[in-house]
């Protein structure tokens, strides 16, 4: 997308000038209740979220358990970092169907990652609390992700940006 909010119809434009500051609401919870526009990927708050809930992921790896059970570490890593990748990649697409598709592959890692915790935790490698407060930064972010693919659904606009 360029610098700029996206375009609405003639009619709607104008109830949205405010400024492009106000414009940009990106990532939110409930995003059907606002249109969502963002001028980069850095601008979504979802992709910030998934990166940050990434780190937190690779900092748990580092516990002793993981590394006698590489299987399980790599899993782990591999979901985790993919969540955030595939926003990343559906940002980079040219339609809002696409845009959506790749949304509901990062919501899959997420729910995958949120899995790989639980027998993380079964395997005793990291504790309850862990599990639950990571459990919870995923399950917000597959929140987000559910609003901004019904927004996108909604838009299907056939050339983004």
């Amino acid at each position: 997308m360029s610098g700029q909010a996206s375009s609405h119809t003639s009619g709607q434009a104008s109830s949205h000038t405010s400024s492009q500051a106000s414009d940009v609401r990106v990532g939110m919870a409930c995003a059907d209740e606002a249109d969502v526009h963002a001028s980069c990927l850095e601008e979504l708050q979802v992709y910030q979220k998934a990166l940050a809930a990434a780190g937190e992921v690779s900092a748990i790896l580092r516990h002793p358990g993981f590394q006698r059970d590489r299987r399980l570490f790599d899993q782990l890593a591999a979901s985790s970092a993919a969540v955030a990748a595939s926003i990343a990649e559906g940002f980079g697409l040219g339609t809002d169907r696409l845009f959506a598709n790749a949304r509901y592959r990062s919501r899959g890692e997420s729910k995958e990652t949120r899995t790989h915790l639980i027998v993380a935790e079964g395997r005793r490698y990291i504790s309850r609390e862990e599990r639950d407060r990571l459990s919870s930064r995923f399950d917000e972010i597959e929140r987000m992700l559910t609003g901004l693919i019904r927004h996108l659904q909604r838009e299907d606009r056939k050339h983004r940006g």
